[in-house]
């Protein structure tokens, strides 16, 4: 592993190809940014090499010390972190609970736990430098072992719910379902080393995605606020489902990240549930009840403008996929077991008219195969077919011209009139469809089983993350219960290319199997929002909806 140097810290091989793609103009800033500083280059390098500038400093350090900064956001039930399928559990147990890597705004990845990472040419072997100095706020040394303990509960494929398995698959004993013995090794207080069984570019992605919070070696599966044993600033104070989670800061831990990032600033941190209906949070911003909103959507993004709230957007790939479950029984039949029955949904709908009346156009349009162009990866395979009379004769075909699908949804903003405008074009069609809108008490306890419903997914760094995570064969998070052998070997091949270009091409071939297996509905890409007010620093739109409470404060 001995490569060029920046500043003393190894330059990968790949780093310095990336680098001149960037320069040629073939990369954008954003992939650049993401697969130099995934592969162990620091952010200041990856800059450096791509000869831009840094930014400037965070906002956040110019914050005050002190007070509360009230935060409107779902407040759903904590669950072992390593479960957790929504953003907001994470943003509250964040809190207290760091990562070994962050995804930042500009694609990058920053090193928290982790102090540094090196890479091997072919991505097969992982050297983890951890942070020296770090205690838990218990008063145990944070060190390697701990980082060990995490990747081995990582690994543990059995334990139900767990999505974390699917980022760790290259480190697992297939027929153990645990981390292989030559996987993980602690080669030192603050050093181990990983060997994946395969070339695997997306481990450090991995680490860095909302489930991977590090928790102690006593934690037990339990709701993690009930023994809040952290490296993290805060505690929980209260957590109430469906109205408040309180967080305050610590006052008998120092924070090692103070001395590296800032932080904290606030003594206190309510995130308030409003319900899912964005014309309350409105309310709440103009009774002046919350200072933050976790996100704007549609129409309520102008009146946020014109009350006078600073609007925050990132470009993501974010999205809402509309999918039937291949699995799943109705009447004691299969309807969406039949791939013509999949792909007659996806002809009738014009993804175009989805992104109008369901986001208000605030977006791009999508093709059916969760692959977004800003994903490094991505490969233009043209857009999804819409045929609504060749959609029919499929439904006919196989026999289903007479079948009433059932058509789930949250009661919300734009995940209701997303789905409304599917059910609509399938109507239109001459598909016949049923509507059902459950409130979100309902609507998430059963979200991977439904028949035929809508989802929203949050972004990933990589496009075959996101795939590994929601398609392939047995993952915790395949809602779609898609299961073909193909596609997951492929999956396997474009996850061991390091080289993005050469990935594309088998991507090319993966998002084209995905289409024609009919497997979503993905309309589009949306673009997202937070507004906050103008005394508020820090709570700028994460492409991932994270909120990272030491950054929070008000203007100094």
């Amino acid at each position: 592993m001995t490569h060029p140097t920046i500043n003393g810290k190894p330059v990968h091989p790949a780093a310095r190809m990336y680098a001149r793609e960037f320069r040629e103009g073939k990369l954008s800033r954003r992939e650049f940014l993401a697969r130099t500083t995934s592969l162990g280059v620091t952010a200041a390098g990856a800059y450096a090499l791509g000869g831009l500038a840094m930014p400037g400093a965070a906002k956040a350090q110019e914050a005050r010390d002190g007070g509360t900064l009230r935060f409107q956001m779902d407040v759903r039930a904590l669950k072992d972190p390593r479960t957790a399928d929504w953003s907001e559990i994470a943003n509250v147990y964040r809190c207290w609970l760091d990562y070994l890597v962050e995804y930042q705004a500009d694609g990058s990845f920053r090193p928290m736990l982790l102090e540094s990472w090196e890479i091997n040419e072919d991505a097969t072997e992982y050297v983890l430098k951890v942070r020296e100095g770090v205690t838990w706020n218990n008063g145990d040394a944070f060190t390697a072992e701990d980082v060990a303990h995490n990747i081995r509960r990582w690994c543990e494929r059995d334990v139900e719910a767990n999505s974390m398995a699917a980022r760790m698959a290259s480190l697992i004993d297939e027929e153990t379902g645990q981390a292989r013995e030559d996987a993980i090794e602690v080669t030192g207080e603050y050093e181990i080393v990983l060997r994946p069984s395969v070339p695997d570019i997306t481990l450090i992605a991995g680490f860095a995605d909302y489930p991977g919070a590090i928790v102690h070696p006593s934690y037990n599966g339990e709701d993690p606020a009930e023994v809040p044993i952290g490296t993290g600033p805060f505690l929980p104070e209260s957590h109430e489902v469906g109205i408040r989670s309180v967080l305050v800061r610590n006052p008998d831990h120092t924070w090692w990240g103070t001395d590296v990032y800032g932080g904290p600033y606030l003594d206190r941190l309510e995130f308030v549930d409003f319900g899912t209906d964005p014309a309350s949070w409105i309310s709440a911003a103009e009774a002046e009840e919350v200072d933050v909103l976790y996100e704007s959507v549609g129409e309520f993004i102008e009146i946020l403008d014109a009350i006078g709230w600073t609007k925050s957007e990132a470009v993501t790939a974010n999205t809402i996929t509309i999918r039937p479950n291949q699995e799943a029984e109705v009447d004691g039949e299969k309807p969406y077991a039949d791939a013509r029955v999949r792909r007659a949904l996806a002809m009738a709908v014009d993804n175009a008219v989805c992104l109008e009346l369901g986001y208000a156009g605030l977006g791009t349009v999508a093709a059916n195969h969760h692959v977004c162009p800003i994903h490094p990866e991505y490969a233009d395979i043209g857009p999804a077919p819409h045929d609504p009379a060749g959609a029919v004769a499929l439904m006919e075909e196989a026999g289903m011209a007479d079948f009433e699908h059932e058509l789930i949804s949250i009661d919300d903003d734009w995940r209701k009139n997303t789905t409304d405008a599917v059910a609509a074009q399938l109507r239109d069609a001459g598909i016949n469809v049923r509507r059902t809108v459950l409130p979100g008490s309902t609507f998430w306890n059963d979200w991977a089983q439904y028949p035929f419903s809508s989802t929203n997914w949050n972004m990933r760094p990589l496009g075959v993350q996101v795939l590994a995570l929601a398609y392939r064969t047995g993952e915790a998070w395949n809602e779609t219960a898609y299961a073909n052998p193909e596609f997951d070997s492929k999956l396997a091949e474009a996850l061991s290319i390091a080289d993005a270009d050469k990935r594309r091409e088998v991507m090319a071939e993966i998002e084209q199997m995905l289409r024609d297996d009919g497997v979503i509905i993905q309309p589009y890409w949306r673009s997202i929002y937070r507004h906050y007010t103008d005394e508020v620093v820090g709570a700028e739109m994460h492409p991932t909806f994270e909120v990272h409470s030491y950054q929070l404060g008000f203007k100094a």
